[in-house]
């Protein structure tokens, strides 16, 4: 069997889901649009530049989650999916992951955006196994906290090995490994597959891809 492995944001999403559920949550009021908007910008500058601390910038949006009601939070995740997720979806990006089901093979979503957003799209993809950021929970109440540690960079291929491993299973395990990704942030799991493939590539992963001889898609 092989394993398919898919980044989200930029990948197989057209935008990034956690930047948009920010300006998303402003638009509804939640919270103050001077303040956060300007350094919610900032956090995106950093990842893109791959320069962000990702525990400053999970406190920053998980203090959303703490700071009102579950019900409330809930019933606005559902409305964003509905009026920002799906339209960022590409037809390709649906076709791209039926291809690896047709084959049989196993797949994964790996991303470092928060699983409270992005567990709900990967079953917009029909895709139940999803390794994401979570947000620490005690008695039900999000803690503001990350709980464990943020699959970001590195942490993608200690959470993925982990993730593996509970199911007695490794990288080998698998005739083939792909995985998909936009991003230089993840170029060390790239480096860590059988077959990469550079998706939407930035400027640094597209490079790279070049020098590796990785083959490059674009998915709209």
């Amino acid at each position: 069997m092989n394993l398919a492995i898919f980044d989200l944001d930029n990948t197989l999403l057209k935008g990034d889901s956690d930047y948009n559920w920010a300006l998303f949550l402003i638009k509804k009021g939640l919270i103050e649009k001077e303040a956060f908007e300007k350094k919610n910008e900032q956090f995106f500058q950093d990842y893109q530049a791959g320069n962000l601390d990702v525990y400053e910038y999970c406190g920053f949006q998980f203090g959303v989650l703490k700071n009102n009601k579950r019900d409330v939070i809930e019933a606005l995740r559902d409305q964003y999916l509905d009026e920002v997720i799906l339209p960022m979806i590409p037809k390709k990006a649906y076709e791209l992951v039926e291809s690896h089901r047709q084959k049989g093979d196993r797949l994964l979503i790996i991303t470092a955006t928060n699983s409270f957003i992005t567990k709900p799209i990967g079953k917009i993809f029909g895709i139940p196994d999803l390794i994401g950021t979570d947000p620490e929970e005690i008695d039900g109440k999000f803690t503001g906290k990350i709980a464990g540690m943020p699959s970001f960079q590195e942490g993608k291929i200690q959470r993925l090995e982990a993730w593996l491993g509970l199911q007695g299973l490794t990288l080998k395990s698998f005739e083939k490994t792909f995985f998909y990704s936009d991003s230089r942030n993840d170029i060390p799991l790239l480096e860590r597959v059988t077959h990469p493939v550079a998706t939407n590539p930035d400027a640094a992963l597209m490079e790279k891809a070049k020098i590796q001889g990785w083959p490059t898609i674009h998915l709209w």
